[in-house]
């Protein structure tokens, strides 16, 4: 059995309902379960708060009501008001990276943003979207995007080249920001954690000097939840820049 300690065995599959069909490997894991329980606490925390709508809106209310003008202000001011109708993918992909980030700061939960077969899926549906949106609203005229207007026609083809590259690399970039940024966090958090465990089974001597990491790991897990929020912002604002591209392709 891996150690409780080890800063890595945090971020292990593991299969709870093991199933097998036709030689594909479909199991119900550790990391589908807490997708589902994000899925499942954003549904409901939305469906309670506007269940019974006041004109003076409860705790609750006021909760959905300043995420989704949060989100719906990023999105406007991001991508205009045209940037609207793609509202609730935004939204939901803040609402579930946002709850999925804050479930993994929870002892003995799972964190599905600290891998990057999580991360990159949600990184190539923004960018999937922005294409075929680009090319059904634009038409050829999407490719606007990679001829920056005002380029010196002898200088063009480079600067195109370089605009291709940056677009293709979006993917990888939205992807990696999330998965790396928390899976820094929580292997930091984990290994100070380990030392006032270690440190607390050593005697008084010991104990004295667990009292730094002991700072450290309460200072790092309020900087883990100013993380979580604030990569979730992130990941909602680029979607929204890269939303805006397919709008406006034209720089």
């Amino acid at each position: 059995m891996a150690d409780a300690t080890d800063p890595i065995h945090q971020f292990e599959i593991s299969e709870i309902v093991p199933i097998e069909i036709g030689g594909v490997n479909l199991s119900f894991t550790n990391s589908a379960l807490f997708m589902v329980a994000t899925v499942v606490v954003g549904s409901g925390f939305l469906i309670w708060a506007t269940m019974r709508r006041r004109l003076v809106p409860t705790r609750m209310q006021s909760s959905a009501e300043m995420l989704y003008e949060f989100v719906a202000n990023t999105l406007r001011d991001a991508a205009g008001s045209e940037g609207m109708k793609f509202f609730s993918l935004v939204f939901t992909l803040f609402l579930f990276i946002l709850l999925a980030n804050l479930f993994g700061m929870f002892p003995y939960f799972f964190t599905v943003t600290s891998h990057l077969i999580v991360t990159a899926a949600l990184s190539f549906l923004v960018i999937g979207i922005v294409v075929f949106y680009g090319f059904w609203r634009n038409g050829f005229g999407f490719l606007k995007l990679f001829v920056p207007s005002g380029v010196p026609v002898f200088i063009l083809p480079f600067v195109v080249f370089i605009e291709v590259l940056s677009f293709i690399s979006r993917p990888i970039s939205l992807s990696i920001r999330l998965f790396a940024n928390i899976l820094a966090g929580h292997i930091t958090l984990k290994v100070f954690a380990g030392f006032v465990i270690t440190l607390g089974g050593l005697g008084a001597a010991g104990i004295a000097g667990a009292i730094l990491p002991l700072i450290m790991t309460v200072a790092l897990t309020a900087l883990e939840v100013l993380v979580a929020v604030l990569q979730a912002y992130v990941f909602a604002i680029l979607t929204s820049l890269y939303l805006n591209d397919a709008i406006h392709p034209g720089h």
